[in-house]
């Protein structure tokens, strides 16, 4: 006997609920699914966002003026400074923990007091962030050389040092700061125009572990047909079509839950904004919902947990990385960033970028929301045909 369509709709919500009570019980998640996140998403503000240091730089040498007033120029530029032995500063930059090595001997100090050209040596790591560094290094440098050398024009003038200081600082407090007028020149640049310190950091995670969390889901299917608890459930008042309905939405919702945390956690601790609430909520459901037919597929087709396990997370993984939540699509070569049209996690990315960086509305986001829309309509509707057909096989 067929239950009231009322009924229907009930034992598929319960259903779904039970999968979104197993995901917030499994005690794995509290740190996976909480807690690392929110991590990564500070790791990759404080590394990559506009907050982050300028680089870290290290001064080694005696205690002369020409030191002093370098490491204070460096501090002023936002550089991270620090004065170990000139051995220890190697080490630490063979290691990786520098960018910049700089040491000052009693040559370069005389130099600097007499007003003659410096030479410094400056040994550069192999960051990324190095030869920028390097040239905030020689930026400092010659604005030091330029103020001494000022100071002894002055002092040969007849200027005692202290009324020559004195007037170099009045000159520079009575100087107006030039206008700077920034314009964008390339559209790599208009391309992150608008983009806060944690906002790649929180749009990536979010779309890396929504679709991790849901892939996830993929086991407890699978331990559910392996252990007859599908089949009592048949057996019961429950039709197959409402096993399939609240096997998605059970998904759907474990990805909806996961995304919502990473939103309001992000906005909370971080500051992060998401443009139109509305139209990121929009996205995240229809993203989810395409991750939640993906989940059912893995789980129909594959027997065992562990090898749907390992199959979810490293294909969440893979299309995490090609679809830019772990390095801006942005920065994609040509070939590369058409290939990960393939991927929704690009869709996601862009329309995501779209509301965040340029205050983008429906029209902006239309096309990314279609092509979501089209891959969740197409690989829901795949999983639950595997599901029904793998029950229909069970019974």
């Amino acid at each position: 006997m067929r239950a009231p369509s009322g009924a229907a709709v009930g034992n598929a919500l319960t259903l779904a609920g039970t999968e979104l009570r197993l995901f917030l019980r499994d005690r794995s998640n509290l740190f996976f699914a909480f807690v690392f996140p929110l991590m990564l998403v500070l790791m990759i503000g404080l590394q990559f966002g506009e907050g982050a240091s300028a680089g870290r730089v290290a001064v080694s040498g005696a205690d002369t003026a020409l030191r002093s007033g370098l490491v204070g120029g460096l501090e002023a530029r936002d550089v991270v400074v620090s004065e170990p032995a000139w051995d220890d500063a190697l080490e630490l930059l063979a290691r990786g923990r520098l960018d910049v090595a700089i040491r000052v001997d009693d040559a370069d100090a005389s130099s600097y007091d007499s007003g003659d050209p410096l030479s410094l040596e400056v040994v550069r790591g192999t960051s990324a962030n190095a030869q920028v560094v390097e040239q905030d290094v020689r930026v400092a440098v010659e604005a030091l050389r330029a103020t001494r050398s000022r100071l002894l024009a002055l002092e040969q003038a007849g200027v005692p040092p202290d009324r020559a200081r004195a007037a170099l600082h009045t000159a520079e407090d009575d100087l107006s700061a030039p206008r700077l007028d920034v314009r964008y020149v390339d559209e790599l640049s208009e391309e992150f125009a608008g983009l806060g310190q944690f906002e790649f950091g929180a749009s990536g995670q979010l779309l890396l572990f929504v679709f991790l969390s849901t892939l996830a889901g993929s086991t407890t299917l699978i331990q559910a047909r392996r252990l007859g608890v599908v089949s009592r459930m048949l057996a019961g008042p429950m039709t197959a079509g409402q096993v399939v309905a609240g096997q998605v939405l059970g998904r759907w919702a474990i990805g909806l839950f996961q995304g919502g945390y990473i939103m309001l956690a992000s906005s909370l601790l971080f500051g992060v904004g998401w443009g139109s609430l509305p139209l990121a909520l929009l996205v995240l459901l229809l993203f989810s919902l395409v991750a939640s037919g993906a989940a059912i597929l893995v789980g129909t087709l594959l027997e065992n947990e562990g090898a749907a396990g390992g199959a979810g997370i490293g294909a969440g993984l893979v299309l995490a990385a090609l679809g830019g939540s772990m390095f801006p699509l942005e920065l994609f070569p040509d070939t590369l960033r058409a290939v990960s049209r393939v991927t929704p996690h690009a869709w996601a990315y862009d329309a995501l970028a779209e509301l965040q960086r340029r205050g983008g509305g429906l029209l902006d986001v239309l096309p990314q929301l279609g092509v979501l829309a089209a891959m969740a309509v197409l690989l829901a509707a795949l999983g639950a045909w595997s599901l029904r057909r793998s029950l229909a096989r069970a019974m």
